[in-house]
């Protein structure tokens, strides 16, 4: 019965990313808002709900490593597999916004306080003040600097189309509660698989969790890309990072002070920093094409292979 669910749930995470990259659009051209922004904020929001009820669920329950686990796995996976998949996939990507010298400090900011907060073991309700305070940042940061121009951004057919509030919020929800949905299922489903299997809530919460609920940006990136909107999937994964630190971590910490175990997590850790290096230097020298999807995906599979070796 779990199988069957998953695969429903994958469907439903399918059909509500199409509804969301869509609608975004209709706000993007309405609002004349770039699809970096729309990616980086109101995607990135709703495809990092998973993570959050998760990380909360967890941390109520005082499953520390679970929760911790979840956001280190979501964001190694949403660098390392949803854009080292992207960067194989995408035929053209020449986002018009410069990511590196607008966009970088947010790839690597985070994981360095990240590393700072954990030095002592653990991530306390201060620290979550201080995880929250960083997502406000970012939300000012975003829409005071961008002001790009969205000629031959998007949808000429959704260009033409009339914009109805009523209409998009109704299908922009839709998409959200399938897309979430879908991926809470998945979740659901394949921890009872691997409880039966006797896993440690570790590695629950750091692969099968943190890939359930990545699943939302892979698929809404995916579907992005398929659209030729480059700049809404590299956002959505930017901006969803940056959500699981500040908004996952800092609202579960608020919940439940996390206690992390530095010596057995010190690879997850390395892997973590090699990711999020690796993307700066993707940014840097604009490798959004195969060679930066290699480069990515070798350390998935580094990580994977030492995790389960």
């Amino acid at each position: 019965m779990d199988y069957i669910i998953f695969i429903a749930a994958m469907g439903a995470l399918v059909y509500g990313a199409d509804f969301i990259i869509k609608e975004s659009e209709r706000i993007a051209l309405h609002f004349k808002i770039s699809h970096f922004v729309i990616g980086a904020t109101l995607i990135a929001f709703g495809t990092s709900l998973p993570e959050m009820a998760a990380s909360m669920m967890a941390a109520s329950q005082g499953k520390s490593d679970m929760a911790v686990a979840n956001v280190i796995g979501s964001v190694i996976f949403n660098i390392t597999l949803v854009l080292g998949i992207v960067f194989m996939i995408a035929k053209s990507m020449m986002p018009a916004r410069d990511l590196f010298s607008k966009d970088s400090a947010w790839v690597i900011v985070p994981v360095v306080v990240f590393f700072l907060m954990i030095q002592d073991g653990k991530i306390s309700r201060i620290d979550g003040i201080l995880f929250i305070l960083m997502m406000v940042s970012y939300l000012f940061f975003l829409f005071s600097s961008s002001k790009e121009e969205l000629e031959g951004e998007l949808d000429e057919d959704l260009n033409k189309e009339k914009f109805q509030w009523g209409k998009t919020v109704l299908l922009l929800s839709i998409g959200f509660v399938l897309t979430i949905g879908g991926a809470n299922f998945v979740v659901e489903s394949g921890t009872v698989i691997a409880r039966n299997l006797h896993v440690s809530e570790w590695i629950i919460g750091l692969f099968l969790i943190s890939l359930g609920t990545s699943l939302p940006e892979l698929v809404v990136s995916l579907v992005a890309i398929k659209k030729g909107n480059a700049e809404m999937s590299i956002g959505n994964i930017i901006g969803s990072n940056v959500a699981n630190f500040s908004m996952v971590l800092g609202g579960s910490a608020l919940i439940h002070p996390l206690s992390i175990n530095l010596a057995s997590t010190k690879f997850d850790m390395f892997i973590l920093a090699a990711a999020s290096i690796t993307l700066l230097f993707i940014l840097a020298n604009k490798l959004y094409n195969k060679a930066g999807g290699i480069f990515l995906l070798t350390i998935l599979a580094l990580f994977i292979q030492n995790s389960f070796s």
